[in-house]
């Protein structure tokens, strides 16, 4: 038995409609693909920013940290408020004229690893491992464990939250032994 045009026509317009339906979810997916491609780009492109932050940080290098920071560029510390430098810093002024003279008074890094390191987007993070020597004191911090989320913008570092052990710091600088 032969099907009907009804039929023939209702599996044409079914097939057509898996067609379609199928092709807008592959150009979904491709668009999916393209997002997550355009995310991983834009993160190798912050990362680089950042490695660049951060070492010019770790080296003193404050031209090109300024040259890196946004206008807008805020800074954050988490940990113990007591220490001159834990809090929010906002602006670029800010950071290079109190917050980085407050925190190189504080303490010396003695020592410094960067473990690990990722972004994605505008966003990158870092952790690793640092001691310190607290200038006040004398008293060292031991090794201890530090992370940073660090926001880039168009190249340019528009914010540094930063992640620390700030216990074995605060022993340290408030001179109470290990």
């Amino acid at each position: 038995m032969q099907p009907s045009k009804a039929t023939f026509a209702v599996r044409s317009l079914a097939v057509g409609v898996l067609f379609i339906i199928s092709g807008c979810v592959a150009t979904e997916r491709g668009a999916e693909k393209r997002e997550f491609k355009s995310e991983v780009m834009q993160g190798r492109q912050t990362l680089a920013g950042a490695e660049a932050f951060l070492g010019a940080a770790g080296s003193g290098d404050m031209d090109t940290l300024q040259r890196l920071m946004t206008d807008d560029f805020v800074w954050h510390n988490e940990g113990d408020t007591s220490l001159p430098w834990i809090g929010t810093w906002e602006g670029k002024d800010v950071v290079l004229n109190q917050f980085l003279p407050a925190f190189g008074q504080g303490l010396i890094t003695t020592g410094w690893s960067t473990d690990y390191s990722m972004a994605m987007g505008e966003q990158a993070i870092f952790m690793g491992t640092m001691s310190a020597i607290a200038n006040a004191s004398g008293a060292e911090t031991g090794t201890f464990s530090w992370a940073v989320r660090v926001h880039v913008v168009d190249g340019k570092v528009k914010s540094w939250n930063w992640f620390e052990d700030s216990y074995a710091v605060s022993k340290a600088f408030h001179n109470e032994g290990q």
